[in-house]
C-alpha cells in the first residue's frame, strides 16, 4: 500500500494534508490582512499628524513674517530704544570719515591713562525691554 492511498479515519492521507495546508493558508492570509489594516491605520494617523505639523509651520512662518516687518521693528526701536532714523545731515561719505575721527579725537579731553587691571571685567549687559509678543490670531 502506498502512502498516498493510506486512509485516516476514512479520509485519504493526501486529503487530510491538503485540508491542513488550506487551513494554514487561510489563517496566514487573515493575519496578513489584519496586519496590513493596522499598518494602513498607522499610516493614515501619521499623515494626519504631518498635515497638522505643516499647518503649524505655516502659522509660525506667518508669525515670523509679521514680527520681522520693517515698519514694526522701526516702531519698536523708536518706542523702546529711543532710536530714530538717520537724517541727511548725519550721513557721511567715506572721504569725510577721517575728518570726523580727528574732530572726535580732539573733542575728547586727554586724561591720564588709568593703570590696567590684571584681569579686565567684561562690561555689564545693557538691559533691553522685551518686545510684546503677538498671539497667533492677531
Amino acid at each position: 500500500m502506498s502512502l498516498l492511498d493510506r486512509k485516516v479515519r476514512g479520509f485519504k492521507l493526501v486529503d487530510v494534508v491538503a485540508l491542513g495546508l488550506l487551513a494554514a493558508l487561510v489563517l496566514g492570509v487573515y493575519l496578513a490582512k489584519t496586519i496590513a489594516g493596522r499598518e494602513r491605520a498607522e499610516i493614515a494617523r501619521i499623515e494626519r499628524q504631518i498635515a497638522a505639523e505643516r499647518g503649524r509651520i505655516r502659522l509660525l512662518e506667518a508669525e515670523v513674517s509679521h514680527l520681522e516687518q520693517p515698519a514694526r521693528i522701526g516702531q519698536l526701536s523708536q518706542a523702546y530704544l529711543g532710536m530714530v532714523p538717520a537724517t541727511a545731515k548725519n550721513e557721511a561719505t567715506t572721504e569725510q570719515l577721517d575728518e570726523i575721527a580727528e574732530k572726535a579725537a580732539k573733542a575728547k579731553p586727554k586724561a591720564a591713562a588709568p593703570a590696567k587691571p590684571a584681569i579686565a571685567a567684561p562690561p555689564p549687559p545693557a538691559a533691553v525691554p522685551a518686545a510684546p509678543v503677538l498671539e497667533a490670531g492677531q
